[in-house]
């Protein structure tokens, strides 16, 4: 390890000052990359300030100089992000320019977002805060120490989470529903990971306000740590020598002026990846590290022969149904969660949605552990604006497609159940009916093949993407790249499965 000191940045400027107050102290260490020096020095370099690279520099920071960069913005003004009844617009508004949700399509044909705006996806989804599941520590390849993982996790937890029983009637009824229909027992409030019927966590305030994983700055040491966004990381720099071996050394980002700027890491330092499932692997290939042919076909140098980074990438399918109720009904609001072995049932968000204008609510499903794997390839050899390109293969593994037909049979069971009576219209003749917006569940639930059908059909997704660089394949079960000194991955491009029924909360938990 380095040894501790402290930072050598500027006072701030006046750039994001004006947003400062409740919640808001690490806007007095963000910088925009074109105020950045051409080059720099620090302990400890961060490469991507999302939901597991806010903490991550933020804990660093207590005894390192640390430099976090961000490719996104600042959003602490934007009601669409700080505002639970609004969380919809983040991902109907996503673009492929400058949206805090960055939209774009894999190669399965389904629509996809991650975020670009410090905080990550923290800042853009529904809220759900759930820890993993047992399961995914043993299988994870990565060493944890339990007792640290619960002391992290409750570190996050009193900073931005808010855990209340008190629930909508919407969410009631789903809650009552998933017990009905035997997704039992009731564990009442929890944020572990209980098979079972729970009511969980939210980064949503009481008041419908986020808290992500961006304020978790606020607990950073200020001297040491600057967070520089709107910066483009475009490779990162190795060197190389006969007694050390291939080691990381810097970074190079871009402005949105179009200038370069190096960042390095002093002697013992290190440079982290914490760039996302997408970000991470697009990084480590445009730096010259993945498989060797791959990289000759695109004339990127050969920095290290890699033959697993942008391989093994999952997403765990969503199906769903969308109600239209006979009657107005505040829906917002994510708090319900059904747990099995191999599906989970969330109770859904309601939203309005224009030109309709028709309160909908929805229940959907999530594969947990998906068999199917794709890959990911880069859009550009170059140009790190672009996103690069990826494959799911979802359902590509037919047990997949048998775990979303069960899931689903279970969501048909809960609409038969008396709790959701109250939710169906009424026809002209007397005849009580769900009406559905989209696709209505099959007549014959039994029907395998008409249940994949409607999986292949409804096929969504939650935005739980993972892989790319996973453990035991291109890191080491401390997270180091193996082969290259001074480089770790720290995100969920790591991780082999999804953890428990949201990832954000083990992302936090992984962070710090």
């Amino acid at each position: 390890m380095p040894p501790k000191r402290k930072s050598s940045t500027e006072p701030p400027t006046t750039l994001y000052l004006g947003w400062v107050g409740l919640d808001s102290t690490y806007l007095q260490f963000v910088y925009n990359a074109t105020e950045s020096p051409s080059e720099e020095v620090y302990d400890y370099i961060v490469v991507g300030g999302g939901t597991a690279g806010c903490p991550l520099a933020t804990t660093l920071s207590a005894n390192y100089s640390v430099l976090l960069l961000e490719r996104g913005g600042v959003a602490f003004n934007n009601p669409n992000i700080l505002r639970e009844e609004n969380s919809n617009v983040n991902l109907v508004q996503a673009d492929d320019i400058d949206s805090p949700a960055q939209a774009f399509t894999s190669e399965d044909g389904i629509l996809n977002a991650r975020g670009r705006v410090l905080g990550g996806g923290s800042m853009i989804n529904f809220g759900l805060y759930s820890r993993a599941d047992l399961d995914f520590y043993n299988e994870s390849g990565i060493e944890w120490n339990m007792s640290i993982v619960r002391s992290a996790y409750e570190w996050v937890e009193e900073a931005i989470v808010t855990k209340t029983d008190q629930i909508n009637s919407w969410q009631t009824s789903v809650k009552r529903a998933l017990l009905q229909s035997g997704i039992r027992p009731d564990n009442g409030l929890t944020l572990d990971h209980l098979q079972g019927t729970k009511i969980t966590g939210s980064i949503f305030d009481r008041s419908g306000r986020r808290h992500g994983a961006v304020e978790l700055l606020n607990k950073a040491d200020k001297n040491n740590l600057r967070v520089v966004v709107h910066a483009t990381v475009e490779r990162v720099i190795f060197a190389s020598n006969t007694s050390l071996g291939l080691s990381a050394i810097g970074v190079i980002y871009r402005d949105t002026n179009g200038n370069s700027h190096v960042a390095r890491i002093c002697k013992e330092g290190e440079i982290i990846l914490s760039a996302g499932a997408l970000g991470s692997p697009q990084l480590l290939l445009m730096s010259g590290v993945g498989p060797k042919s791959y990289l000759l076909s695109l004339n990127i140098p050969i920095v290290y022969d890699q033959p697993y980074i942008g391989q093994f990438m999952s997403d765990n399918p969503r199906n769903q149904i969308l109600l239209a109720p006979p009657f107005p009904l505040n829906a917002i609001g994510s708090r319900v969660v059904g747990i099995t072995k191999s599906f989970y049932i969330q109770a859904g968000m309601g939203f309005k949605s224009p030109p309709l204008n028709l309160t909908v609510l929805r229940i959907g499903e999530k594969v947990s552990r998906p068999l199917s794997t794709g890959s990911l390839r880069l859009a550009s050899p170059t140009n790190a604006s672009l996103g690069p390109i990826v494959r799911f293969n979802y359902f590509n593994d037919t047990i997949d497609l048998h775990q979303c037909a069960n899931a689903m049979r279970a969501i048909g069971k809960m609409l038969r159940t008396p709790v959701m009576e109250q939710y169906k219209s009424m026809d002209q003749h007397g005849q009580r009916y769900f009406k559905f917006e989209g696709q209505a569940l099959p007549q014959n639930q039994f029907d395998n093949e008409a249940m994949g059908e409607f999986c292949r059909k409804t096929l969504t997704t939650f935005y739980h993407f993972h892989g790319g660089c996973l453990a035991q394949k291109v890191v080491d079960r401390h997270l180091k790249v193996t082969g290259i000194n001074a480089l770790r991955v720290v995100d969920g491009s790591t991780f082999i499965v999804s953890p428990g029924t949201n990832p954000q909360a083990t992302l936090m938990m992984f962070g710090r």
